[in-house]
Formats: C-alpha cells, structure tokens, sequence
C-alpha cells in the first residue's frame, strides 16, 4: 500500500515513520510512504497557500490551487471541473482530514486496509476551500471531537491503525483480529475462542503478567488455571464488563 501525506510541514513525519510497525512494514516493503510539500505547487515568490475567506471572518484558509494541483500531479491525471468530471480509481482515496469529517473508527481502517493508495490532505490555520472537500477529497475524516493544529497528527494517527492491518505487517495476524473494537459474541453460549459478530464492538479483554500477586492485586485465579474454555469464557465476560464501564455507547450501537 502506499500513502501520500500532502502537507506544508513535511518535517513533521521525519520521527513517527521511522519507529515500529511501520518502520518494519517499509522495510519490509508492504507499506511505501511519500511526503509531499504543498508550498512545491505554488507559483509566487512567498509560495503563498493559505488566503482570507470570502465573507471575513478569524484566521486563513488553504487555498484549493495548490492542493488540486498537488493531488493531480501525485495521481498522474487531472480530476475535471465542473463541467467535466473524472472516474476516480476506487482502490485509491483522497482524504482530507478536518474536525467536521466523519470520525474515523476500527471499520474505517479495516476498509482502507482493503485499498491500494491513500493521498492525505493535512489541513492547516482554519481549513480548507470547501471545494477541496466537495471535488477534490473523496472523504473527510475527523479522529474525534476536538480541534487540533492540523491534520499532520491525525494523518499519522490513521496511517498506523491502517497498516497493522495490511497482511504480514504484524508479527502475529490474530493480533489485529483479538483486540479493542472487535465484534462481540452472540448469546447462545459459545466458548469458542473466536467470537460471533452481532454487529457491536468491544473493548479488548484485560491483559495480566508477572508476578502474580502485586501489592496485594492478584491476578485472576482463571488466567492461570490452565483451562483454555474457561479462560476464553472470562476474557469474552471481562471484555464487555470493561466496553460497558470506559465505552458504553459502543455496546448501544445497531
């Protein structure tokens, strides 16, 4: 997969790219990533890409010329215009992230685990032309309900939830599938290690080490029992106690 992070500050990514997973999925060559600088598509002297909004108002706004041009140059084609408008590849999105985007959640990244390319739009100062996020973005995501600087945080941010999904990026493929945000079990009463999806979405089970006991907190006494059933059936119990105290609107989802 590869990712496009276009953006005014390009040395921002220079330290999160280079840690972890996603410094082992570009080595190991499941993930490419492209920084790209906007103030490269500008055309006056300052390479100008914010301007005031039509109508007043507080701070500046990108200007759509650049980022158009920057999205087309990294696709190698145009888009249209008004008049005229081009089939997007559907492996490919554009995303322009924003604080009135969708919000981005587990589903999100597993479906853009299933693409071939994302172009980031870091948004900066106020936001965008809002004609960057009608004709230029094929989505708009927000990663919750408060503002940030700009979307430099968020792009990485989203960028590391989509790629330990990508095959291979994991040392350990059932870690992606046996963690928060999974799909719940069914009622019927099975203790299966693989739960049934009703739709709704958990919470990871708590996680215990060593030593066993700890100033006086003790782990539970299933976990090292050593009855696989049981521990299943505890962790399935556990997850949910803990979705229903931290994120109960999780379980009221449809």
């Amino acid at each position: 997969m590869r990712f496009d992070l276009i953006t005014i500050f390009p040395e921002f990514f220079a330290g999160p790219l280079d840690h972890g997973i996603l410094r082992r999925a570009r080595e190991a060559g499941l993930v490419e990533v492209n920084v790209q600088d906007l103030r490269e598509f500008t055309k006056d002297r300052h390479r100008t890409v914010d301007d005031r909004p039509f109508g007043g108002g507080e701070g500046m706004v990108l200007k759509p010329e650049p980022l158009f041009e920057a999205v087309e140059s990294l696709l190698g084609h145009g888009i249209g215009d008004a008049a005229r408008k081009t089939t997007r590849n559907p492996k490919t999105a554009t995303v322009l992230l924003s604080a009135g985007g969708k919000l981005f959640d587990q589903e999100t990244a597993r479906r853009y685990a299933r693409l071939e390319r994302i172009l980031f739009i870091c948004g900066r100062y106020e936001g965008v032309d809002e004609r960057v996020a009608e004709h230029l973005a094929t989505e708009e995501i927000s990663i919750g309900n408060f503002v940030l600087s700009g979307g430099e945080l968020p792009a990485m941010l989203v960028i590391d939830a989509v790629a330990r999904l990508i095959p291979g990026a994991l040392g350990n493929e059932a870690s992606s599938q046996n963690e928060s945000f999974s799909a719940t079990e069914d009622s019927s009463g099975d203790t299966s290690h693989q739960p049934r999806a009703t739709g709704q979405a958990i919470l990871d089970f708590p996680h215990y080490t060593r030593p066993a006991e700890y100033r006086g907190w003790s782990v539970p006494e299933v976990l090292i029992g050593g009855n696989h059933a049981e521990v299943a059936k505890w962790r399935r119990t556990a997850a949910i106690q803990k979705t229903r105290r931290n994120r109960p609107d999780l379980l009221g989802r449809e």
